[in-house]
């Protein structure tokens, strides 16, 4: 249950930032039928729960979202270096397997796509126990190599 108010509270809000409308009655009905609507139709698929929309993540998500954000702001400095070979980074393309310590497949699935949000890396494979990735750099791939983002996701899920 605390998933389904979560989406509609999350589909009401993204509705009305999306739509501008804040003073017809008939327009913010209609905003409200459609989440109803939205949200009726995502229960009788059964999907929403714990693993389509993790509500309970919320609280962790609040220390490892500005982290991941500025891996994201430090991964675009040295993409932006590599490329225009300043500061001695260069362009190395490669591909490596990393293991994923999370035991449930919600885990891995935040860990291979939170190492596709940095920029340069991407999640090629994904199964039970590693990824394959290509790195467009050798920092993006030492990066990785440490564990840390493998370690705040296990943090993040409540693996650890």
């Amino acid at each position: 249950m605390l998933q389904a108010v979560s989406l509609t509270a999350a589909l009401s809000i993204l509705w009305l930032l999306l739509s501008g409308y804040w003073d017809n009655h008939l327009i913010l009905a209609l905003g409200a039928g459609s989440v109803v609507v939205s949200v009726i139709i995502a229960w009788r698929m059964r999907i929403v729960d714990r693993e389509g929309h993790p509500a309970h993540l919320a609280l962790r998500g609040i220390i490892y979202w500005p982290w991941l954000i500025k891996e994201i702001v430090v991964a675009n400095i040295d993409v932006a270096k590599a490329i225009l070979g300043i500061g001695g980074g260069k362009v190395e393309p490669m591909m490596f397997s990393v293991r994923a310590s999370q035991a449930t497949d919600l885990g891995r699935v935040i860990y291979a796509n939170s190492i596709t949000l940095t920029p340069g890396t991407v999640t090629v494979a994904l199964d039970d126990e590693h990824l394959v990735i290509h790195a467009l750099t050798q920092g993006a791939m030492d990066g990785l190599a440490t564990g840390e983002m493998d370690r705040r996701v296990c943090e993040l899920v409540g693996e650890c």
